[in-house]
């Protein structure tokens, strides 16, 4: 009897799939299934968005990140596309299985991308994103084919038509959930939130699409077990929603030596100020990377300030340095005119105004009457100034990534000698000639690509090691020398700066190139880290 057509047609797994009986009209039915597919393309381009989000804020390579999130999901995609054939036969079931799994990892992702990091070590981030960008992906592979099926299911149509329709409502929908990200996801409920409202959504339409409109074909047990997964998925991502925040204070405190006592995510950035217990330590980070600490942060802004002023200083350009700290020593001069300052972030140019122990250590130098300081990115504020300027100080976050690579480059150096004059003198903070031999040496030949004659040197700042800088004009490299009429300095004087123009014979310039906006090989530099090694 098993090889006879009637039981064949008894199997759902070989016989032809009947017509879904449908609680609506099929084109209502049609149109729901298409709202669904709309939703969950949306939601599904929301989690890889968020994927290279969280990448680019805690390791700050967005190409690296973008690269390794794209090219894992389209693949996952099509080993997903392929496992769907197992699944065709029962595809309402199947269809729901799959959004509820993505839901749940998609809406998570980012609480176990930021846990992974904190609590595990950065090495354990890669592998827990690949892994999750497999997942997701894979999942959202095997969603297109199914709700193919069950589209062809409501009512008959050319394959040609359903097709165009499916991939329509997908491409819109990844257009509305591209679009909402940025603007209305981050801003209102920031990225962990945002991934598990996201998540919650996902599940509730594509499962409740499937419960309601394809009950038919799902068996008691199927139903009940599909209604009792959308409450339970539902109210893990509810739960993970509530303790988010917890969770972030958690895993960002872990990642700090000190207790933090300011934590901010402005639209650029994350901030942290952290204190030690006996407050004799603050240290401020920009996404996790350090920018000062108080034991020590008047050895790097001595070297990088007064070796600049020793010469004309009336008007006085700083770009970066948003923490006020640069230009606390450049106030020290009473000639000085007139400062402007151009720092891309607002939100770290407050804090330094109004946190009591930053104030306290930038002597309030932003609320001095000589000062003007503009939010904006300092290439395009370049780009659109017709100012001359004594002193430009380039005190710049490194060129790690796209975003602040082309701080480093040939092009933005041309810029800064647009502003200056044959009297001008001109620092950069170029990075560490220890850590990043090939990066520091780069920016002098693109300095000197730029048209800018420079001098290099180095000192040591205990919290950051050695690190490295470039004093420059446009008339040859100019001499090191400590002002005359300086102000009282803790650290640097002529003999240092004397012995700082010294570099070991292991660290001294091989060869490199300079950087520009098409090569910016900054970033490869940076990356190339072999002396971290062992540190």
């Amino acid at each position: 009897m098993t090889d006879t057509p009637a039981a064949e047609a008894a199997d759902p797994d070989t016989a032809e799939p009947a017509r879904t009986r449908l609680p609506v009209t099929p084109r209502l039915a049609r149109f729901l299934v298409l709202l669904a597919v709309f939703i969950c393309a949306a939601c599904g381009l929301v989690y890889e968005l968020a994927l290279v989000a969280i990448g680019s804020y805690l390791l700050g390579d967005t190409i690296t990140q973008a690269s390794v999130v794209l090219s894992v999901m389209v693949f996952a995609m099509g080993v997903g596309s392929l496992l769907s054939k197992r699944y065709q036969a029962r595809p309402a079931l199947a269809f729901a299985v799959i959004e509820g799994l993505l839901s749940l990892v998609g809406g998570l992702s980012i609480l176990l991308l930021y846990g992974s990091f904190a609590w595990l070590s950065a090495s354990a981030y890669q592998p827990t994103l690949v892994l999750l960008a497999f997942v997701i992906g894979m999942l959202i592979g095997v969603e297109i084919p199914l709700l193919m099926t069950l589209i062809q299911r409501i009512r008959k149509q050319d394959a040609s038509e359903a097709v165009a329709d499916l991939f329509a409502a997908d491409y819109v929908g990844g257009l509305i959930g591209g679009l909402a990200f940025p603007f209305l996801l981050l801003p209102l409920l920031g990225l962990p939130k945002g991934a598990l409202m996201v998540g919650a959504l996902n599940a509730v339409i594509g499962m409740a699409v499937v419960l309601w409109l394809f009950r038919s074909e799902l068996t008691r047990l199927a139903y009940v077990g599909l209604t009792v997964g959308l409450v339970v998925i539902v109210a893990v991502l509810g739960l993970a929603f509530y303790y988010a925040e917890r969770f972030e204070v958690d895993a960002r405190q872990a990642m700090y030596r000190d207790p933090i006592v300011h934590a901010d995510r402005s639209e650029y950035q994350e901030i942290v100020v952290t204190q030690s217990l006996d407050g004799v330590d603050t240290r401020l980070f920009l996404n996790g990377d350090l920018q000062f600490s108080t034991l020590d942060e008047y050895r790097y802004h001595e070297a990088l300030i007064h070796p600049a002023m020793a010469g004309p200083r009336e008007d006085v350009l700083i770009l970066g340095g948003g923490d006020g700290l640069a230009l606390r020593e450049i106030l020290r001069y009473d000639d000085v005119e007139s400062a402007t300052l151009v720092d891309l972030d607002p939100a770290v140019v407050e804090l330094a105004r109004e946190d009591p122990v930053i104030r306290d250590l930038n002597d309030d130098s932003l609320r001095d009457s000589r000062v003007d300081v503009v939010n904006t990115d300092a290439f395009q504020w370049l780009r659109d100034n017709a100012e001359d300027f004594d002193v430009v100080i380039a005190d710049l976050p490194d060129g790690t990534d796209v975003g602040t690579s082309k701080l480093y480059t040939v092009e933005f150096y041309s810029l800064i000698g647009q502003a200056m004059t044959g009297d001008s003198r001109l620092v950069v903070q170029a990075g560490s000639p220890f850590f990043a031999p090939d990066a520091y040496w780069g920016v002098r030949h693109s300095l000197v690509e730029a048209g800018i004659d420079v001098t290099p040197y180095n000192v040591d700042v205990p919290t950051f090691g050695n690190w490295g800088f470039y004093l420059g004009t446009l008339n040859g490299a100019p001499e090191l020398r400590v002002p005359e009429d300086a102000p009282e300095l803790r650290y640097l004087d002529q003999p240092l700066l004397e012995a700082a123009r010294v570099f070991p014979m292991d660290r001294r310039e091989e060869d490199v190139q300079e950087s520009t906006m098409m090569h910016p090989r900054v970033i490869g530099y940076h990356q190339d880290r072999q002396a971290w090694r062992g540190y």
